[in-house]
Formats: C-alpha cells, sequence, structure tokens
C-alpha cells in the first residue's frame, strides 16, 4: 500500500506543479462558461444604428397609429435618462401604399430595397386583419427583413399594431375604451413551489417563488462541473500510462510495484488531482455567489453526493482509461481511444435538457440509474427543486460502485497483459479477451 500511495504522490505532484494545470485550472471554467461570461458583459451593447422600415397597410388603420407609437418610442425610449446616452436605435417608417394590381411585384420590390439597404425591413399588413373571415390570408401580418427571426424591430411592432386592433374592434362594436379597461389587463400567473409544515413548530410556511436559475441553471453549471473534472483527469491517465510504456519508463516502475499497484497508483493520483480542482471550484464558486448575495441558490445538500459520484466516477472511468493507455504502443493509438473513453460522459450531454424539464419522468429516472450516466444525470436530477426518491440516488452509487469494481478488475487484467506489450495494435478483440481472460 506504501507503493501505491507513494506512486499516487508521484502522479499527483507531477500533474499539480506544472503550468499548464495551473492555466488549465483558471481557463477550463472560462472556456466551460465563456457564453454565459460573454452574455453578461455585452447584454447592454446593443446596435444603436437607426433602423426605417416601410408599412403597406391593406386594412387603411394600422399605419397612421404606427406611426405615432414610433415617434412616441424614439421621444421616450432610445436615450438613457441619467446620461443622455444614446441606448436603442431609432425608428423611422414610410408607409407605402398598396398595389392591389401585382402585390408580389410589390414585395419583391420592398425585398430589394431591403437588400440594397435602403430598408431595414418592410411590414405587409392584410386586408381582414380587424375582423378576420374564414379565409385567413388576408387576415396576415408579415413581416419581411434579412433576419427577420431575431429582429428586435419585429419583436417590437407586434404590440402598438395589436393595441391599434383592440381599439378599432372596440369602436366597431359601439363599446367605449374608457369602461372596458379592466377587460385588456393582464394579469401574469405567478410560478411558486409547493406549501409546506414546519413539524418543530407546526407552524404553515409560505411557498417560494419558482426561479429559472434554481431550476435550470444551477443543475445544468453542477452537471457542468462534474464533466469538467472528467475531462480534466480521464484522458490524462490515458496518455499519461501510453507515454511511461513508450519511454520505457512501466518498465522501471514494474521493477518496485505490481502491475494493478500501478494502475490504481495512476488512478489515485488522478482522484487527488480531480479533488484538488473541484475543491477550488465549488469554494470559489460558493464565495462568489455569496458575494453576490445569491446564496439561497447553493445546493448545500448535493455537495456531499458531487464529491461521491466524482470519486466513483474517476476510479471507474480512470482504470479502465488507464487500462487502455496500457495497450496503446504509440500516440496515435492513444488518440483514437480518446473518444471511446470519453462516450459514457459525453451521452449525458445530449439528454440534458428533457431531464432538467422533467426530472421526476420515468425517461430522466431510467438513464440516471445507468451507472455510467450516473455521476452527470443523478446529479442534474438532484439539483433541481423537484425531490428526488431517496432510494434512487442511493440505487444509483450501488450500481455505480459494482460497475467500479468491474472495471478495476477487468482494467487491471488487461494493464497487466497489456503494459509490457510492444507492437500489437489495440484491436476490440483483444482488448476484450485481455481484459477477461488474461
Amino acid at each position: 500500500m506504501r507503493k501505491v500511495l507513494k506512486l499516487a504522490q508521484r502522479e499527483y505532484i507531477a500533474s499539480v506543479k506544472t503550468k499548464g494545470f495551473i492555466i488549465g485550472l483558471i481557463l477550463a471554467p472560462l472556456m466551460m462558461g465563456g457564453s454565459l461570461i460573454a452574455f453578461a458583459l455585452l447584454k447592454d451593447r446593443v446596435d444603436t444604428t437607426d433602423k426605417k422600415f416601410a408599412v403597406i397597410d391593406r386594412s387603411g388603420v394600422i399605419a397612421g397609429y404606427l406611426a405615432e407609437a414610433v415617434d412616441k418610442r424614439n421621444a421616450e425610449e432610445i436615450f438613457d435618462k441619467e446620461s443622455g446616452r444614446k441606448i436603442k436605435p431609432a425608428y423611422s417608417v414610410e408607409v407605402v401604399a398598396p398595389d392591389e394590381s401585382d402585390p408580389r411585384a410589390q414585395r419583391l420590390s420592398l425585398s430589394d430595397r431591403v437588400r440594397r439597404a435602403e430598408l431595414h425591413a418592410f411590414v405587409d399588413i392584410g386586408r381582414d386583419v380587424v375582423h378576420p373571415g374564414d379565409d385567413p390570408a388576408p387576415a396576415h401580418i408579415a413581416y419581411y427583413a434579412k433576419n427577420a427571426a431575431l429582429d428586435d424591430l419585429r419583436g417590437w411592432i407586434v404590440w402598438p399594431i395589436n393595441d391599434r386592433l383592440r381599439q378599432v374592434r372596440l369602436r366597431d362594436a359601439g363599446i367605449e375604451q374608457e369602461k372596458v379597461r379592466d377587460l385588456f389587463f393582464w394579469v401574469n400567473v405567478d410560478g411558486l413551489g409547493l406549501v409546506s409544515l414546519d413539524e418543530g413548530t407546526g407552524d404553515i410556511s409560505d411557498a417560494k417563488k419558482a426561479s429559472e436559475i434554481e431550476a435550470i441553471l444551477v443543475p445544468i453549471l453542477m452537471m457542468m462541473l462534474m464533466f469538467l473534472m472528467i475531462m480534466m483527469s480521464v484522458p490524462g491517465m490515458l496518455h499519461s500510462v501510453m507515454e511511461e510504456k513508450t519511454q520505457r519508463i512501466a518498465e522501471l516502475l514494474l521493477g518496485s510495484v505490481s502491475p494493478f499497484q500501478f494502475m490504481i497508483g495512476k488512478v489515485l493520483g488522478g482522484i487527488a488531482v480531480s479533488l484538488t480542482s473541484s475543491a477550488v471550484y465549488v469554494t470559489g464558486g460558493i464565495l462568489a455567489v455569496r458575494t453576490m448575495h445569491y446564496e439561497h441558490f447553493i445546493p448545500y445538500h448535493v455537495l456531499p453526493w458531487f464529491f461521491a459520484y466524482m470519486l466513483l466516477a474517476i476510479v471507474m472511468f480512470g482504470s479502465y482509461a488507464a487500462a487502455l493507455g496500457s495497450a496503446c504502443s504509440e500516440a496515435k493509438d492513444a488518440q483514437s481511444l480518446t473518444f471511446p473513453v470519453l462516450i459514457p460522459a459525453l451521452f449525458p450531454m445530449f439528454v440534458y435538457f428533457p431531464v432538467v424539464r422533467e426530472p421526476a419522468s420515468a425517461f430522466a429516472t431510467v438513464l440516471s440509474l445507468i451507472p455510467t450516466f450516473t455521476p452527470l444525470l443523478m446529479l442534474i436530477r438532484q439539483s433541481t427543486p423537484e425531490p428526488v426518491p431517496s432510494w434512487q440516488p442511493a440505487a444509483g452509487l450501488a450500481g455505480m460502485l459494482a460497475l467500479t469494481v468491474l472495471f478495476v478488475w477487468a482494467g487491471g487484467r488487461l494493464f497487466r497483459v497489456a503494459i509490457l506489450m510492444q507492437g500489437t495494435p489495440p484491436r476490440l478483440s483483444n482488448i476484450l479477451r485481455w481484459a477477461f481472460k488474461g
């Protein structure tokens, strides 16, 4: 055991006392969460270039009101009231008379003006939008632009157009708008958790307001942190063993330790590296979140499970990564095996969103109980506001433990055969034969 610990210590020091480890420790979360950081930094940076759009109003009741709404917006919304800085683009509207003889040619002409940057977009309002009939075509409102799906102008014009339609419909029905203001008062549906009873005091606690951060962002961040720990440890074991084998360092080490001790030392070193990295990230994350006064979002109850899953995941994935590394005689062999080694950790990344949305569904439950998927998917489920039955994390951990024992056993047999073997490519048939038959 002392030799194994010495080997693990050597592996740990060789990993953490490098500039690459420090740089990776800093850059990895930045790369993983770069989009969130960029969004936070750039959320207030918008294109303030003025935009002109044309309106074809076949109904005859919307274009004038839309022009008034544009003037009001330009006067009240495009400049910051405190600094006077322009924060939004100004809009201008050009009312175009409808060409009923050839509407397609008119739309083509306006589209060409958009392509020449004379217009930003144009809107075609159908004839029957006020009182739609059975035929939906004359009741349409179409917005034409180069990038209509993500256009802020398209999102803005929806409100003044529908406000004008409401006014006209009330007028045509002979109803005074002032008498029915409450008819159009929009009431939001607040999302809340469940009311609970304090068994100690007997008091009824009010339900907490549901939060998208707690429901979506926290589980995803926990999953990404687990994935990051696996990525920082497991591939390195494969390449490290391959390098020591090809450089004949393994032959020297095997003069003092058995192949199984060699492999376990590698795995324990990887665990120590992962614990160091995760301790830095978890501690730093908690301090950062508490500084921003969002400590109520920290899933303290999940952190023990996080470390338990991580330790077993590193042993499970690391043992067979080290074993596969021992079967490689060239760098290209290790490169070709890196992706297969990471497949069990990559698959949950493709299904995490349905699991976040419905953590108690049969789909989420079954997948999270598959041992290779448990570290990421069970962690996601436990990080959501919806409670997970206590037997499921325990069953997932037990399944991981059983599979880890199998991987360590099979990996040890493969490692013992392949570590001193040179020139034999790591074919699947050879790997399975060495792992189970020796």
